[in-house]
């Protein structure tokens, strides 16, 4: 009897790892990194500082590349002295400070009969009005000066490629010299701090994942904990198979993108 009792149970647990190994498989995808840049320059010149070679790490905001920007320092340092430069609007503002009270004093004695003439009421307050009007004057031409200003500074920025995203320089395309043109790719940055898999499943298997979902990533260093941040809503109608792609951490960068990895499903 307990021989037929463990003869049942072995062929239950035969038939459990069959069906489990009929409907478990393989699939294997390419190892992407979270971000893979190629960086151009929107204006042309002739580079002046190649600041990072391959290899070497850089922080977000971290300047790569300079242009010689000399005219273009010269045309914000000169904007920056004229706005600066205040001279005229301070005098006009003593000078409606002193011209304001006069006006006050012209009219309340205009209303006395005989106190003042008309003609010198009117020009005082003509005098008030126009340097009341000079001074707004002078306030916007500021205005316009402090924009003029910081398009010259915007314009020097633009000769200074910036790194977008911190990430290692996998190649510098230009030296010292050399002429930039815009749209070129001058130097290519890679963000591996972040990996992800993409992987083609089979719409059936597509379908019993959810978005947030922990899955495991086979990878040649090992298996790594992963995530599913996206199922594409498209099956090719080739083949039958639904793109995914599973994210997982990669500190020290010891996983490389482009390597292979499989998911189980």
């Amino acid at each position: 009897m307990m021989i037929k009792k463990t003869f049942k149970t072995l062929v239950v647990l035969a038939a459990l790892t069959l069906t489990t190994m009929a409907y478990s498989a393989d699939y294997v995808g390419i190892v992407h990194a979270r971000h893979k840049l190629s960086l151009s320059l929107p204006v042309a010149g002739v580079v002046a500082k190649v600041a990072v070679e391959p290899g070497r790490r850089v922080e977000a905001q971290q300047t790569l590349i300079y242009l010689d920007e000399r005219p273009q320092a010269l045309e914000e340092q000169r904007r920056k002295t004229v706005l600066d430069d205040h001279s005229e609007l301070r005098a006009t503002e003593e000078r409606l400070k002193i011209v304001q009270p006069l006006a006050d004093d012209a009219r309340k004695l205009a209303a006395t009969k005989g106190a003042i003439s008309r003609e010198d009421a009117a020009r005082s307050e003509l005098d008030f009005v126009v340097s009341k009007g000079r001074l707004a004057q002078l306030q916007a031409q500021k205005e316009r000066e402090r924009l003029e200003f910081q398009l010259a500074e915007a314009d020097r920025q633009q000769r200074r490629l910036v790194a977008p995203v911190a990430g290692i320089i996998t190649k510098v395309s230009i030296d010292v010299g050399e002429w930039a043109r815009p749209g070129d790719a001058l130097v290519e940055l890679v963000d591996a701090s972040v990996l992800h898999l993409r992987v083609n499943i089979p719409a059936a298997a597509a379908r019993k994942l959810k978005d947030s979902q922990a899955l495991p990533v086979d990878l040649e260093t090992g298996s790594v904990a992963g995530t599913v941040f996206f199922i594409s809503p498209v099956t090719d109608a080739a083949s039958g198979l639904v793109e995914i792609r599973v994210r997982f951490n990669n500190p020290g960068g010891k996983i490389a993108a482009g390597s292979k990895g499989v998911v189980k499903l």
